[in-house]
């Protein structure tokens, strides 16, 4: 229910927030509630991958690509990220969220994300996600055009190189014995 209300509060707050460029940072505020927290009483791991998904739809909305997600029936979906934890949030502690566009390649989008306290780094994350239609995915220039950043893509930092060459390694491991099928004798 909590995360319901942020996302309804990110959306009114669109409305009246400035539009944002294709490569500005949207910063959003909030504070640690208790359905955030886990046994550690700090917030849960997964949380801070909610909370990011809000910073998400915060590009979305306030870079007005939102009028192309509803009239094409655009999905945003992740294809990946890369998360690290540097310190624990604790109930009722607030929080900034900062999320920007990085660049683009054939296949994905890729963000920054980070979620600060008090000025210093509690969690950050490399996000590379796309949007999906009925018959496939959208060409990432065409959603970064459709924000307003041109055809053109920034160049990328070594991260998402390293990020491409970890990918293509991953795709060339065979199956793990683990993923094998196991076939039992009765």
């Amino acid at each position: 229910m909590t995360q319901l209300i942020r996302l309804l509060r990110v959306i009114v707050a669109s409305l009246f927030h400035q539009r944002l460029g294709p490569f500005d940072e949207g910063v959003l505020a909030f504070r640690v509630m208790p359905a955030d927290i886990d046994i550690n009483l700090h917030m849960n791991n997964a949380r801070y991958l909610a909370m990011m998904d809000l910073g998400r739809w915060d590009l979305i909305l306030r870079s007005g690509f939102w009028r192309r997600v509803l009239k094409d029936k655009l999905q945003p979906v992740i294809g990946g990220a890369v998360v690290r934890f540097r310190r624990p949030l604790r109930p009722f502690q607030p929080f900034v969220l900062r999320t920007r566009q990085i660049t683009w390649d054939a296949r994905w989008l890729y963000l920054e994300q980070d979620i600060e306290s008090g000025g210093r780094l509690a969690c950050s994350a490399q996000v590379r996600v796309a949007f999906l239609r009925a018959n496939g995915i959208v060409p990432p220039a065409m959603v970064a055009t459709s924000m307003g950043a041109g055809a053109i893509a920034p160049p990328a930092p070594a991260w998402v190189q390293n990020w491409r060459d970890f990918d293509a390694g991953l795709e060339q491991q065979p199956p793990s014995s683990a993923a094998k099928e196991v076939s039992c004798a009765h």
